[in-house]
């Protein structure tokens, strides 16, 4: 099926061009991707698994206590922190004082300092890998990092600005109404199924990946 059905509906929908293009996500040079620190990356990851399951608006509002209740998430130091800190987190009244996400801060920390090994950063390591193979990177996260499965890594991934699909409910059910995709969204076939149909889409138009996701998104009535 030619993107160009899924464009045509969405831009129906949402009213023109120029409102569409006004509602496409940023998708930075993968440039922007090797400025940002670790401890950066370990900020949105830990914000997007906070968010899976509860209000987003809270943790959006409580974040700047975030940062202050986990000091800046400077990697080197969470991926070896003391059982009592996280102890004291959990009481913290400034975060949402959930025990097993508090936990995969000093797991996702080792996931990040063990990439800075061998590529010197997470965002050299992100920059370098190919989003028409963004189902390898969502396995070596959910695989390598702590509750990375199910949409938390699309997230995560959008919001650095990496060059991605989410699987969103509007997407699924618009991919699954073309044919496109007959298996779970959270499983491997899944996972390809979407793949494959966002890279011939992106090699038909040249758009980012991003922005096909979203357009898809906006052919489903919400």
């Amino acid at each position: 099926m030619s993107f160009n059905t899924f464009y045509q509906q969405a831009l129906a929908r949402k009213g023109g061009e120029k409102v569409l293009a006004s509602m496409l996500p940023t998708v930075p040079d993968r440039h922007r991707l090797t400025e940002m620190g670790d401890d950066r990356y370990l900020s949105e990851i830990t914000r997007c698994i906070f968010k899976a399951g509860f209000v987003w608006r809270v943790i959006e509002n409580k974040w700047p206590e975030f940062e202050a209740a986990f000091e800046g998430f400077v990697p080197a130091y969470w991926q070896q922190v003391p059982p009592e800190v996280l102890e004291q987190l959990a009481t913290d009244e400034r975060i949402v004082r959930n025990m097993q996400k508090i936990r995969t801060v000093p797991e996702n920390a080792r996931m990040i300092m063990d990439v800075v090994k061998d590529h010197g950063s997470f965002g050299q390591f992100l920059a370098q890998w190919p989003s028409e193979d963004q189902v390898g990177l969502l396995l070596y996260l959910k695989r390598n990092g702590a509750r990375l499965g199910g949409n938390s890594a699309q997230y995560f991934l959008r919001r650095v600005g990496w060059d991605g699909f989410i699987l969103s409910h509007d997407v699924v059910t618009a991919l699954s109404r073309a044919g496109l995709l007959d298996a779970s969204p959270a499983s491997k076939k899944g996972l390809t199924q979407a793949q494959e149909a966002f890279n011939r889409w992106h090699q038909e138009t040249g758009m980012p990946i991003a922005h096909l996701s979203r357009i898809v998104s906006f052919t489903v009535d919400n």
